[in-house]
């Protein structure tokens, strides 16, 4: 993967998306049905895309509200939606248009007041909070955001009663239905104009979760240890949020970037030379990596907020599977209220050191595919005390061993790096250097592949034994799998496994590579050997 000669330097003009055009091709293009590019298609975390190529835009939003509604009646949820969007242009416009869907549907819908912003986590809070009263109609959210994706892009998700990401059931009948609408039912898609409507009611979602947060974070030790937090919401929904937090529970925060601009025209540029609200990215956070030594700890959030980047003042940014291993660690030494039997999931792309600190603590590791849906009914019932991606985003029970979020929540990842560094007396950074001395030092990777649809699609479709080889970078192998381990779920692609590393290849959904990711508990080396051999063991896999 080549380096832009942009990455880390802040975002020239040239770069910055033309807001008008943007809102032109979203109000008046109409997507072709035939073209698989522009139909509703939803990935691990909803349907993405920009108005730009026609892959987003205000026919998508009308379509897939409207297929949610009647998901909705079919299933007998007849409470509130709550409604969230974030910092995005196409975020602000989605809103709008899923409102007029809602509102001729009767559905009561809460939105944040003043017509602000409302991160992933709190939505996910939200429906559950309601949802503690079993007599009262259940309530469900949408979510318009395409999470740190580019800022031409637009998203929108959809969380059932549980709170989380809509498992792929819920997912194949939205979509299925949606593309119905666009292909020649959009005289089913009904719509109102907003001011008409009653059932439209803006709400405070800002003081029920910072109000909650004291049963899932120790804030009196954060307090206590008088840390200097340095914060960059990225220009996204949790900027609003970050000095309630502070004020409620005395905490020395400093915001050290309060824009907010569609354009994200603040941001440094991401590796490939794109604007991108990467929180995991070492470049689209050079500017908090180099204020770094003003805190004792900081840490930012993308545009909704459900994910977490850490900075330490001596390390850096954390690699995210770093910290996923020290949280965990800290995690199952403090919190005694959790469940015994809880498990802690993680997805089977992220770091093997996870397994180690797992078995370190005696608990049961739930491996899953990737998708943070796989993490929410154990998260919700209290058999998940943790679940957490690679790709920086994480969520676990409340001291109580309660449920908090059945969805990412950035902010709580944020906060859980103050409370480990003020109890333990050290950073998370410094934690996880304890691990590798006890547990061994893991080398990670992920490359992209080019490959064409017909190779993506037989890679999906490999069995376990399409992989003849015996040994990986000089070891056994000890697992070929296209299903995870933790549940039973196709993985979408597959993982090679060796006592020492592992791959795992699968293709992407929108481009036409495919992903491997790769780890050593050797070396660099051996990580470089795993990488070149998985391509081999592939390439004979795909030519069979």
């Amino acid at each position: 993967m080549s380096l832009s000669p942009l990455a880390g330097k802040p975002a020239p003009e040239s770069l910055l998306v033309d807001l008008d055009r943007l809102t032109r091709a979203y109000d008046q293009h109409r997507p072709d049905p035939a073209n698989p590019a522009e139909r509703v298609a939803f990935g691990t975390s909803g349907h993405r895309g920009t108005s730009l190529n026609g892959s987003f835009t205000a026919a998508h939003v009308r379509a897939i509200t409207q297929a949610v509604c009647e998901w909705r009646c079919a299933n007998g949820i007849s409470g509130p939606l709550f409604l969230g969007r974030d910092t995005h242009a196409l975020s602000a416009l989605a809103q709008d248009t899923a409102l007029e869907v809602l509102a001729a549907n009767g559905v009561t819908t809460l939105i944040a007041a003043a017509s602000g912003v409302t991160p992933t986590p709190v939505i996910s809070r939200a429906i559950l909070a309601h949802n503690q009263d079993s007599a009262a109609p259940r309530a469900d959210g949408m979510l318009m955001t395409p999470s740190h994706n580019p800022p031409e892009d637009g998203g929108l998700k959809y969380n059932p009663p549980n709170g989380g990401p809509a498992d792929t059931d819920i997912t194949r009948w939205i979509e299925t239905r949606a593309n119905e609408l666009l292909a020649g039912g959009a005289a089913a898609v009904r719509r109102q104009a907003v001011g008409t409507a009653d059932c439209i009611h803006e709400t405070d979602f800002i003081t029920p979760y910072v109000e909650a947060l004291a049963g899932a974070i120790d804030f009196a030790a954060i307090r206590a240890a008088g840390l200097r937090l340095g914060v960059d919401p990225l220009g996204g929904s949790a900027l609003p949020y970050w000095r309630p937090i502070a004020e409620r529970y005395g905490l020395d925060v400093t915001v050290v970037n309060e824009s907010q601009d569609p354009r994200f025209s603040f941001m440094s540029v991401d590796h490939d030379g794109r604007i991108r609200m990467d929180c995991s990215s070492p470049y689209a956070m050079s500017g908090l990596i180099g204020l770094a030594g003003r805190f004792d700890l900081a840490f930012a959030n993308d545009p909704d907020a459900d994910r977490h980047g850490i900075v330490c003042a001596g390390a850096g940014l954390m690699n995210p599977n770093h910290y996923l291993a020290a949280a965990i660690d800290y995690l199952l030494e403090n919190r005694p209220g959790w469940p015994a039997a809880a498990a802690v999931g993680k997805t089977l792309v992220s770091s093997a050191i996870i397994d180690r600190v797992v078995a370190k603590h005696e608990r049961r590791l739930y491996e899953v595919p990737v998708g943070f849906k796989w993490f929410a009914p154990g998260l919700y019932d209290g058999s998940c005390c943790f679940g957490g991606e690679e790709s920086a985003g994480a969520s676990f029970l409340c001291r109580d061993g309660g449920v908090w979020t059945t969805d990412k929540d950035g902010p709580l990842l944020a906060l859980l790096a103050a409370e480990l560094t003020a109890k333990s007396g050290a950073d998370p950074a410094t934690r996880y250097r304890g691990l590798c001395r006890t547990l061994g030092e893991a080398f990670y990777r992920r490359i992209d592949a080019p490959a064409d649809p017909a190779s993506k699609a037989r890679l999906l479709k490999l069995s376990p034994q399409a992989v003849r080889g015996t040994t990986l970078a000089g070891d056994p192998i000890t697992r070929r799998l296209t299903t995870a381990p933790g549940n039973g779920a196709a993985i979408g692609g597959l993982k090679v496994a060796t006592d020492e590393g592992w791959f795992v290849a699968r293709p992407s959904g929108t481009e036409n590579i495919v992903k491997l990711y790769a780890e050593s508990f050797r070396s660099p080396e051996h990580l470089q050997r795993i990488l070149d051999e998985a391509q081999g063991l592939m390439a004979a896999a795909l030519a069979d």
